[in-house]
């Protein structure tokens, strides 16, 4: 599940391998692919579960404004997975809760 060509850019060329691990599952990912491309080519599409809608939380919108795609990075809440870059022994974990969006727009 990777774009090997690509019309306007050509010949991609692919980073070298790393590994992370979610739910303490060993995967193989490339430097410069997102957390959650490297997730999905996995299998995995559900990174989380919304408490309040109580169904699976995973990839929308694809460019860091929907805030489904939260996990845990390295004990880190509150990661956008499909803007964040995998690199090597990353710890990703399934996040549980529901981002409080009000009371972040307050703290800002």
């Amino acid at each position: 599940m990777d774009i090997q060509q690509q019309t306007i850019f050509g010949e991609r060329v692919p980073g070298r391998p790393v590994t992370i691990y979610f739910e303490g599952i060993r995967l193989s990912a490339r430097e410069g692919q997102t957390v959650a491309s490297a997730l999905m080519a996995h299998g995995f599409y559900a990174f989380g579960h919304s408490r309040n809608l109580s169904q699976a939380r995973g990839l929308y919108c694809g460019n860091g404004r929907c805030q489904s795609c939260l996990v845990t990075i390295d004990g880190i809440e509150h990661v956008k997975s499909c803007s964040t870059l995998v690199r090597e022994g990353m710890m990703i974990t399934k996040y549980a809760g529901d981002p409080d969006v009000r009371r972040e727009m307050h703290e800002n």
